[in-house]
């Protein structure tokens, strides 16, 4: 089964000017893209040809690194542009619940999330994520991925890759992050997330 690319679910000018469609035409149509080229091209007459992308991602990791980066990249950029929304959107209750409890409000999690994402050094991800039953903010570096990870759900994630960014506002990595944090992120995904008990799907 060769894995597609998934569609953007809004125009490629919803999230602008926070991500710009020249960002996204690069990181979607071509970053993206090219993750997926180079998993399929890896998968193909293998015991992975009919798998998951989550099965896949589980079973490269610490045995074929290239694999696993391209798999694992696939995931994440699915992930990251259901992570944002073109319009404000709100957490559920639940949601909103486990936020206070764990960080006093949706602003002083934005703020985390925010510092987080400016001190993480070099490539990667940050992270939203139940874990042990309360919410907490997650890095990981280059391409790797929490979809795979036992006992943590994945909610949401902003991508801290350069490409992510630089077109829009060259090396100034926290005012992209003060666009995205700050009004684009799809708190009704990380809703949908965190009802559902089990990490999300790739679609294809």
């Amino acid at each position: 089964m060769a894995f597609k690319l998934i569609d953007l679910p809004y125009a490629d000018t919803a999230l602008e000017p926070a991500v710009s469609a020249e960002t996204l035409s690069f990181h979607h149509g071509k970053h993206h893209q090219t993750y997926i080229d180079k998993m399929n091209a890896a998968i193909d007459g293998t015991d992975h040809a009919n798998a998951s992308l989550e099965a896949i991602v589980g079973a490269a990791r610490g045995s074929n690194q290239g694999l696993f980066n391209n798999a694992a990249q696939t995931w994440n950029h699915g992930f990251y542009w259901h992570s944002m929304a073109a319009s404000e959107t709100a957490p559920s209750d639940d949601l909103k619940a486990k936020i206070d409890a764990a960080f006093g409000s949706v602003d002083e999690l934005k703020e985390q999330l925010k510092a987080r994402g400016a001190g993480h050094f070099a490539s990667g991800w940050v992270w939203l994520a139940e874990k042990d039953g309360a919410l907490t903010i997650e890095e990981t570096h280059d391409g790797d991925t929490l979809a795979d990870q036992d006992g943590v759900n994945p909610l949401l994630v902003v991508d801290v890759w350069e490409h992510a960014y630089y077109l829009d506002h060259q090396n100034k990595r926290p005012a992209y992050l003060d666009a995205v944090v700050g009004s684009k992120l799809n708190w009704t995904f990380a809703s949908e997330n965190l009802a559902r008990e089990t990490t999300w799907v790739y679609p294809n």
